[in-house]
């Protein structure tokens, strides 16, 4: 063999052929070997050959001690609105501040609501308003039915009307989903600003004045019945115009777009009234 090879570099070349070493270079690689077994699962090792990826180029990594991923976040595509991770920031609300809201939705005057829910508004309260309105209409329903009969037959024996719950579900849960995507749509068209998520949570927060009015609806007395179900129907609807008003006070006269708000609040109190406490 020709001599001239023997002192070729051969250590940069991929499947070369370590050279020899002596006992004393063996000696301290053992050594070295040791310590980082001393050194525990914490120690940093170095995969071989580097790492294939992205991350190609910056050389060699190092394997670390896995983490937990990061919580799926919601598709910014449109199947985004079909993932639960989408809507859980507008349920992530405190105690404190649905209380808040609530107590708003019982000064209807004041038509602050938008600044108050504006930094936050939330799909909490309109959906646990409407079910727990759902579960007292359906059930005082069906109490003010039976006093009602109770009075004119002493007789009269006790039915529990369980159309009374579909009723109160189709007419609570469409109003406070359809009639905010209906002005959404109408305050688009025309050209005004509008949001529908806090569209939601202005009806939705208009009908928690209904829980507390149905307990005082039991009064088997009509005139009662038709001046409560009327002063809590029009503090409702003052709530919504008064806050819709002064969320559109920027745009155009929508003096007709406000009516129709009033109009619709009263229109759902007058039906309470009549499907539920005859």
């Amino acid at each position: 063999m020709d001599e001239s090879f023997a002192n070729l570099q051969t250590s940069h070349l991929l499947g070369s052929v370590p050279a020899v070493i002596s006992d004393d270079d063996k000696k301290s690689t053992n050594v070295h070997i040791a310590s980082v077994n001393e050194a525990g699962p914490s120690a940093n090792m170095q995969i071989f050959p580097p790492h294939q990826g992205n991350n190609a180029a910056k050389g060699y990594q190092t394997l670390q001690t896995p983490t937990e991923g990061p919580e799926q976040q919601p598709s910014n595509n449109w199947k985004g609105y079909f993932n639960v991770y989408s809507y859980a920031q507008y349920f992530n609300v405190d105690t404190d501040v649905v209380l808040n809201r609530l107590m708003s939705s019982l000064y209807p005057t004041t038509g602050d609501f938008f600044s108050k829910i504006d930094a936050n508004p939330d799909l909490y309260g309109l959906v646990w308003i409407c079910t727990t309105l759902v579960f007292v209409l359906s059930s005082l329903g069906n109490c003010a039915t039976y006093l009602v009969k109770k009075r004119t037959d002493s007789e009269a024996p006790w039915v529990f009307d369980v159309n009374y719950i579909n009723l109160a579900a189709s007419l609570i849960y469409g109003y406070a989903i359809i009639v905010p995507v209906a002005f959404y749509f109408s305050l688009r068209y025309m050209g005004s600003r509008a949001d529908l998520l806090r569209f939601w949570c202005l009806w939705g927060y208009s009908l928690f004045i209904f829980v507390p009015t149905t307990l005082p609806l039991l009064i088997p007395v009509e005139f009662l019945r038709w001046v409560i179900i009327l002063l809590a129907g029009g503090a409702s609807s003052c709530f919504v115009a008064l806050n819709l008003r002064s969320y559109l006070e920027a745009s155009n006269d929508l003096t007709a777009v406000v009516a129709a708000a009033f109009g619709l609040q009263m229109v759902l109190s007058i039906f309470v009234k009549v499907w539920f406490f005859p």
